[in-house]
């Protein structure tokens, strides 16, 4: 029996004041209890219990080693208790990497359902561009990641496809004379686009789709978010360069109209990115699986 042992049955004989009860607590005998606690006084050098009428009490060395043994033993306890609670989906804490366009028009009903379910795990949502969602997850700073497609940087990750996705140009009633029309690609470089700006996964897929077709544009205006382009494109700014999410509302009311070409965008997807090599709490398993 190793010293923990001895200090676990001390803990146990100083608490009960009995040797017998103290056994029944442990499951083991008596005699083992009693050789396990002469054996931790000689380690020590010192007695530390007495007789007592009723079973045993703590000598003076005895009271002052069980008020650490104590503590120790109890946080352990303690520690065995949360971890069954996490365990249980009691507690605990996921972190998840997604841009605005994956949280809003994926993943956030997902968020409510998870929410409903274990109300007292915490979600933190790290905000940010699939780039850097990424670069995150193989830093193991988040437990998975909702981004969307095309990325580089995949190496080592297990990428899932969840949902299809795809890619248009909207406009206002100042551009109306292209509503209906087939249009060739290349009349988007006499048009004034507006475009996201920075390195998101939406404009470099764009911007590779036209290079491809020696089609190449000179935004007008460039923007932190397609919420914004498409406020852009309702006041007749330009034309906007969206996933057709963002103004599905306005173009089932009316209010903009999605230009038609002769060539067919690719379709992208969003994905959920995990790291093989990141370990998932059970929060973190439980909210995959509902994904």
């Amino acid at each position: 029996m190793n010293n923990l042992e001895y200090y676990k049955v001390f803990y146990h004989v100083a608490r009960a004041g009995s040797l017998t009860v103290a056994a029944r607590e442990l499951n083991v005998s008596q005699p083992a209890v009693s050789q396990s606690v002469k054996q931790l006084e000689a380690a020590l050098g010192t007695r530390l219990f007495m007789r007592a009428s009723k079973g045993v009490r703590l000598t003076g060395e005895g009271e002052l080693l069980y008020g650490y043994v104590a503590k120790g033993y109890e946080q352990i306890g303690l520690g065995e208790q949360k971890l069954q609670q996490m365990l249980n989906l009691e507690l605990g804490e996921i972190h998840i990497g997604a841009s605005d366009m994956t949280l809003q028009f994926y993943l956030l009903p997902y968020l409510e359902q998870f929410h409903e379910k274990y109300p007292h795990i915490k979600v933190r949502v790290s905000n940010a561009p699939t780039p850097e969602t990424l670069c995150n997850l193989q830093d193991n700073k988040i437990d998975f990641g909702v981004v969307s497609t095309p990325f580089e940087g995949r190496e080592g990750l297990k990428v899932v496809e969840v949902r299809e996705i795809e890619d248009v140009f909207v406009a206002g009633r100042k551009f109306i004379r292209y509503k209906n029309c087939m249009l060739d690609l290349q009349e988007l470089e006499k048009m004034p686009i507006i475009y996201l700006e920075g390195a998101t996964s939406t404009r470099s897929c764009m911007d590779s789709f036209l290079q491809k077709n020696n089609v190449y544009v000179r935004p007008e205006f460039e923007l932190a978010t397609s919420d914004m382009i498409v406020q852009f494109a309702l006041r007749n700014l330009g034309v906007g360069c969206v996933v057709r999410d963002f103004a599905r509302e306005y173009l089932e009311d009316g209010r903009l109209f999605e230009l038609r070409f002769n060539m067919i965008i690719p379709k992208r997807h969003f994905c959920v990115v995990t790291n093989p090599g990141n370990p998932l709490s059970a929060a973190a398993r439980s909210m995959l699986e509902l994904l």
